[in-house]
């Protein structure tokens, strides 16, 4: 089971740094992320304390009273690997931003990518880009 977040390469330029963490959830939302019952397009990290937490990541649960779907949930990462991550976020003024989560085993693993947000006039280019790559490829096969 992988989940994309779509919403990633559109929204953020993405870096080369690629980190594969874990992620500390509940029974209900383990199961929940099992059978493909989860948003990340509004979702981003963020290291508070010296600990990672995934922030606005949509995780319902079927049937649950008083839960929130959007709460913070811990990341687990190395310690070195958090002080390089939060070194690079300052420096360059980059955004941890959920890729995928997937499982491996019986765990759910998150990747996350260190990317810097667009623009509006610079998500309205890759769309233009996009359309005219379509529309030659569109050519050739007809032509």
């Amino acid at each position: 089971m992988r989940i994309f977040n779509k919403k990633a390469r559109f929204n953020y330029s993405l870096e080369g740094d690629r980190f594969e963490a874990g992620i500390s959830l509940t029974g209900g939302e383990a199961k929940a992320v099992r059978t493909g019952h989860l948003d990340l397009s509004q979702s981003h990290a963020r290291i508070i304390g010296g600990e990672a937490f995934l922030v606005n990541a949509n995780i319902p649960i079927q049937g649950a009273v008083k839960y929130d779907s959007t709460r913070m949930r811990k990341l687990l990462l190395h310690k070195r690997e958090i002080i390089s991550v939060s070194t690079k976020m300052k420096q360059k003024k980059l955004t941890l931003v959920p890729i995928k989560m997937y499982t491996k085993g019986h765990l759910v693993k998150c990747e996350l990518a260190l990317g810097k947000s667009k623009r509006k006039f610079e998500k309205k280019d890759s769309l233009k880009r996009k359309d005219v790559t379509r529309e030659i490829e569109k050519e050739f096969k007809n032509g």
